[in-house]
């Protein structure tokens, strides 16, 4: 790589904190750029390992998954940029046990948010061991043609429109995240191209990036974006004055409508508010045009002047024309398709008995809600399940009674030896109580342990689990105490500050209700209590009900006469 240049057609990282979106839109922007090899090497999710699925244009493939920073860097020496999508309270620690990683060269933040005394720190260290930090509360950055941060330069569409695909002659920087795809998209109709463009994060100033694109090669001109507030803009004034840059700036800092206000105004950004005359966006443009860069009188007038500077740099033949290409399309991916109405898939499984696809499960098209709220028993739900319909009651009571007769025939007959009751669901729950939520969940997290009963693959805070509210309604009515219950919702609020599908689900639900049944009940000493917990009672419950299902899809293939079932290759990963 080039004097300055962070990244290369080559470069590879690990992924910190699973995120599906970025990791996804990255591994798309390798494919139109023709790279041979994926640029996320590994990703770190903390507490999981194994392999997640992804796509790297038609073929699908599975990146590793490692439990620990240290596990990905020895497994992967040669990704040496760490992505870093942790919230702001985890991003500090986890971004300091990356850069102390031998392996690790850059490393960036992503999240907005970060003590400013932590990233002092980092900052600290990084330029101490000659490591570089981008962020904290950055989009990230692009190499056109070579490589992305994450959810960089937004859509594959725009990524094209951009022609960011391949590199151009233009290095451009920002002090907003924000407007970078603006800009991207500007540069892109009046010159060839990016070569190289990002924001300026916490740590670097502008003269930074545009001394850095400086050696670079392929870099012929820079655009800059500043913005009113702050001083930044003078350390470029001061790399122009002393002749540090020999390439041509054009550059134009927004914020000079402030002037048309009264008061002080704020725009966006923290940093985005005049604090006097000099940190005015009209005294930073005078000083940017003083020093030498190409300034135009509007934002609406930095277009032109972009394509100016490009067009003579032409003429005097230090930018040849770059030779467009074509990118290759990117596969659209099934669910997508379908939905739009492009393509139509075979199913492969019949079901007649539930579905589970709309707002609440529905039981032979009987939703759960009704079935709640008219109270039907376990004979009902088996008429629905097994028979498809709902028989009459003194039928549905001779279901129950047989269940009751028949529910055990005593210790010494066949079976009853054998029978398991496996994962102590609800342990953790119950020693927590002495903890807040916070620190109930963070113990869990520094333990590697998922949260039991928060996550969901469909439902999140705006599609609530019906199933979920119909027991807390009726544990509200019924029950004389629901301090379990009110704890898990504790957790889950405070879950749900980390992603927006981290909701309680049902089997957490059923568990801390099943622990305020006990407990509210008054018939169970503590002592029995956890005993009940260590045993397995709950699992009890979850299997005996999901029998009932399990046996009314045997009887639902059975009547459909259903052949015998192989799953279809193309259905499958096949993997080293």
């Amino acid at each position: 790589m080039a004097t300055g240049q962070i990244f290369s057609k080559t470069t590879q990282a690990l992924f910190y904190n699973y995120k599906q979106l970025p990791i996804q839109r990255m591994l798309d922007f390798d494919f139109l750029c023709g790279r041979e090899t994926p640029s996320v090497a590994g990703i770190i999710n903390p507490g999981s390992d194994g392999f997640q699925k992804l796509f790297f244009g038609q073929e699908e493939i599975a990146i590793p998954v490692h439990p620990t920073i240290e596990a990905a860097c020895n497994a992967h020496p040669t990704a040496d940029v760490f992505i870093n999508f942790a919230s702001f309270r985890s991003a500090a620690a986890s971004s300091m046990a990356a850069l102390k990683q031998p392996t690790i060269r850059v490393v960036a933040i992503i999240a907005e948010g970060v003590p400013e005394s932590d990233t002092k720190q980092l900052i600290s260290y990084a330029k101490a061991n000659n490591k570089v930090i981008i962020g904290p509360a950055t989009v990230g950055g692009i190499q056109a043609g070579a490589f992305k941060i994450g959810d960089t330069a937004g859509t594959i569409d725009n990524i094209i429109q951009c022609k960011l695909y391949r590199p151009g002659s233009v290095g451009f920087v920002s002090k907003s995240g924000g407007m970078s795809n603006e800009m991207y998209n500007t540069i892109a109709r009046v010159t060839d191209g990016i070569a190289i463009g990002g924001d300026v994060f916490p740590g670097s100033t502008l003269s930074d990036h545009i001394l850095r694109f400086n050696n670079i090669p392929q870099v012929k001109m820079m655009v800059v974006l500043g913005e009113l507030g702050g001083r930044d803009e003078y350390s470029l004034v001061e790399a122009l004055k002393q002749g540090k840059v020999q390439k041509p700036v054009v550059a134009w800092v927004s914020g000079t409508c402030a002037r048309l206000f009264k008061s002080e105004v704020q725009f966006g950004h923290a940093g985005a508010k005049s604090g006097g005359e000099l940190e005015s966006a009209q005294a930073k443009n005078q000083a940017l045009r003083d020093a030498g860069a190409v300034v135009p009188t509007s934002y609406e007038a930095l277009e032109g002047a972009i394509k100016d500077t490009f067009e003579k740099l032409v003429e005097d033949g230090k930018i040849s024309p770059v030779t467009e290409i074509t990118p290759p399309p990117i596969p659209e991916d099934l669910k997508t398709a379908i939905k739009s109405g492009k393509v139509r898939a075979p199913t492969h499984i019949i079901s007649t008995i539930s579905d589970d696809r709309g707002e609440e499960p529905c039981y032979a098209g009987v939703p759960m809600s009704t079935i709640i709220e008219q109270g039907f028993g376990v004979g009902d739900v088996i008429s629905l399940l097994w028979f498809k319909r709902s028989l009459p009651r003194y039928c549905t009571q001779f279901i129950e009674m047989c269940i009751m007769l028949c529910a055990d025939h005593g210790p010494c007959v066949s079976g009853a030896h054998n029978s398991i009751v496996t994962a102590r669901a609800g342990k953790d729950l119950v020693s927590s109580l002495g903890l807040t939520p916070y620190e109930f969940v963070e113990g869990m997290k520094k333990k590697g342990i998922r949260v039991p009963g928060i996550g969901h693959r469909i439902k999140s805070r705006d599609n609530r689990d019906k199933r979920v509210q119909l027991l807390q309604k009726y544990a509200h009515t019924h029950f004389p105490s629901v301090k379990y219950m009110e704890y898990a919702v504790q957790v889950e609020t405070y879950t749900l500050s980390k992603a927006n599908n981290l909701v309680l689900n049902v089997d957490g639900a059923i568990g801390s209700l099943f622990l305020d049944l006990l407990s509210g009940s008054g018939m169970f000493s503590k002592q029995e209590i956890d005993e009940i917990v260590e045993i397995g009672y709950l699992n009890g419950l979850f299997v005996l009900a999901r029998s009932i299902g399990l046996i009314g899809h045997t009887f639902d293939q059975k009547r459909l006469k259903q052949p015998l079932y192989r799953h279809p290759w193309e259905d499958v990963l096949y993997t080293k």
